[in-house]
């Protein structure tokens, strides 16, 4: 181990041995996530730096705390990136939250969820025990794929040290269309197209307005463009609303008014709650701006064949994510068991029943 691995070791099986908590922390940016954290911060701010990044490859392994910016600085000289988008929510975001948050951004329709990029990990138990999963190739296939299971974990089965993520070319053309359209013609439209050789990379629909992004070959996106009509928006515009779109800046998500995070099948028809709402991913992904009560919240998402997160605002001590089946439970029990058996990591920060 070198010197700051050992400190972290070091804090963790003093931890254990005293029966304390501690909060894994890069840049603090996702710290409105989940449940509030209860446990003394320790920081991998200093644990940083990329270890290898061969573009022939398309695979970057670097240090949990990282910056994002720097990866994706590195990653753009190379006219790559990191296909799922991860949102920032703060300058200072690194690799580490990004995996441990497990949140994807617009072009997440196109490219798929960001747990699907994660190849390899390196981490530390709660005992203070350095594991590795999974590899620096894209061909992993022997076991289970525990590395992509730390995703959306929020810290609270190990600490990361370093992840090795799949990237992708940058898309050599990008057009931005916006109509107007009501909620329901836009999904039909959206789920129409999707089943279509369209190049659609993200959406966005909100008051009446669906603004959709293509990206892929010249030829591709043009011609998408002339089929699907619309308003072409200049790039620079376009950059900015995506942008602001994947950092939550646009006007909609302004306010400390409860965000709450539906996911639900993008056949779903429009869902009847008070308040207003952004719709992403096709229909897949709908935000709601609402004071509706949790459980009817819940309720229509479990209605419409999905699930529904308190992201951000509202009681910070009562359930964010959708409550576990008994089954579910057990299995987060046991992975809880197997990688933190003394109880280092705040795993309430999910499910109080974790803890």
């Amino acid at each position: 181990m070198d010197e700051l691995t050992q400190h972290y070791a070091d804090r963790l099986r003093a931890a254990a041995q005293g029966g304390g908590k501690l909060v894994p922390r890069g840049g603090g940016s996702k710290d409105f996530y989940g449940r509030a954290p209860s446990g003394e911060v320790l920081s991998l701010a200093d644990y940083r730096g990329v270890i290898n990044y061969d573009p022939t490859e398309l695979v970057i392994t670097a240090r949990a705390g990282t910056r994002l910016a720097d990866i994706e600085a590195a990653l753009a000289e190379q006219n790559q990136c990191l296909a799922f988008e991860p949102p920032h929510f703060g300058a200072g975001a690194t690799l580490g939250g990004c995996i441990a948050a497990g949140l994807s951004g617009p072009r997440r329709m196109q490219a798929g969820p960001l747990r699907d990029f994660v190849l390899g990990a390196k981490v530390m138990d709660g005992r203070g025990q350095v594991l590795k999963f999974g590899g620096e190739v894209m061909k992993n296939v022997a076991g289970f794929d525990l590395a992509r299971g730390f995703a959306g974990s929020l810290g609270t089965l190990v600490l990361l040290l370093e992840v090795s993520i799949k990237v992708l070319p940058r898309p050599p053309h990008e057009a931005t269309l916006r109509m107007a359209l009501p909620e329901a013609e836009a999904l039909a439209r959206l789920n129409s197209w999707g089943g279509q050789p369209l190049p659609l990379a993200s959406s966005a629909w909100s008051d009446g307005q669906l603004t959709l992004r293509l990206a892929g070959a010249h030829a591709a996106v043009d011609a998408a463009c002339a089929k699907l009509g619309g308003t072409r928006l200049d790039d620079g515009t376009a950059q900015h609303y995506w942008n602001a779109v994947r950092e939550q800046q646009e006007a909609f998500f302004a306010g400390d008014e409860p965000l709450w995070r539906l996911a639900v099948p993008t056949t779903a028809a429009p869902l009847n709650l008070p308040g207003r709402q952004f719709i992403e991913w096709g229909g897949g992904l709908r935000w709601w701006k609402t004071g509706a009560a949790a459980d009817s919240v819940r309720a229509a998402a479990q209605a419409a064949g999905g699930n529904a997160t308190l992201f951000r605002g509202g009681d910070r001590s009562g359930a964010r994510f959708t409550p576990l089946s008994a089954a579910q439970l057990r299995v987060h029990q046991g992975l809880k068991k197997a990688f933190d058996p003394h109880n280092v990591f705040d795993a309430a920060r999910l499910y109080a029943e974790l803890a």
